[in-house]
């Protein structure tokens, strides 16, 4: 892949814009650049008239890897982390606030700050060869500022066990535990049919029906955003991440875990 080449690309076709994360060489993994073009499809889906709904979408075998901790290893640990956060929240809040529905298509993996994604989204579709994982605790870490959208969907027994163990689950437990809305054979399909249902909202309606349910989301962004962006901030450049990182990077178990 160039430099040029886009990280998310942008269709439009029959109402829906679809942003399809294109970034293989890292597991589209949230890099500055595929962050950037996240953010600027929202904003292009949401100034268009002719947009009804938003599809989220990825080629290749994973939806989002998390953070890009190549990018991470590269800065100055605390300013870059506090930047990343901060961006990241922003991408959360948008996915929540744009006053059109989301909907995730996944046949693939998510791990860390995807599954904070996959929370933002309205309605999520997961096909067979989809699998998810919180493995921030693995690299000294926790699931700190995606806890604004996924902390609300998650039942609260399924947050404390993959919270604290990392374990990976499959389609069927995700939407057990409410992190997905349905499984389907073939994702695109579903998508396609939930797209058609939407679309015969009319787009104030949606956009009101939207706002009532993600209120009380939208609520805890602002009362504590700030906060948990102060606190993952402070953890970046400490010895315990340093190690995870290094260990991941290096395909090997960090010191804790040998």
């Amino acid at each position: 892949m160039t430099e040029t080449a886009p990280f998310v690309r942008y269709e439009v076709s029959d109402g829906v814009a679809t942003l399809t994360f294109d970034s293989p060489h890292n597991r589209n993994a949230l890099s500055s650049k595929l962050v950037a073009e996240l953010l600027r499809g929202l904003d292009d889906a949401a100034a268009d008239d002719a947009v009804r709904v938003v599809v989220l979408a990825h080629t290749g075998n994973t939806f989002c890897a998390g953070a890009d901790l190549s990018e991470a290893s590269d800065a100055d640990p605390a300013v870059a982390a506090d930047e990343r956060t901060r961006v990241m929240i922003g991408v959360l809040r948008r996915l929540v606030e744009i006053p059109k529905p989301v909907i995730a298509r996944i046949d693939g993996n998510v791990r860390a700050g995807g599954m904070g994604i996959v929370a933002g989204c309205d309605l999520v579709v997961a096909g067979p060869a989809s699998s998810f994982a919180l493995t921030e605790v693995r690299i000294g870490l926790a699931p700190f500022m995606i806890s604004l959208t996924l902390l609300p969907r998650l039942s609260p027994r399924a947050a404390g066990r993959y919270y604290l163990t990392g374990e990976k689950f499959d389609a069927a437990e995700a939407e057990q535990i409410g992190l997905v809305t349905v499984t389907a054979e073939d994702p695109a399909a579903e998508v396609a049919r939930l797209c058609a249902e939407v679309r015969k909202g009319s787009p104030q309606g949606l956009a009101e029906a939207k706002r009532l349910v993600n209120a009380d989301i939208l609520a805890e962004f602002d009362t504590s955003a700030e906060e948990l962006a102060r606190r993952s901030a402070s953890f970046f450049g400490t010895p315990e991440v340093h190690e995870g990182m290094l260990a991941f990077l290096q395909r090997r178990p960090p010191s804790w875990a040998e």
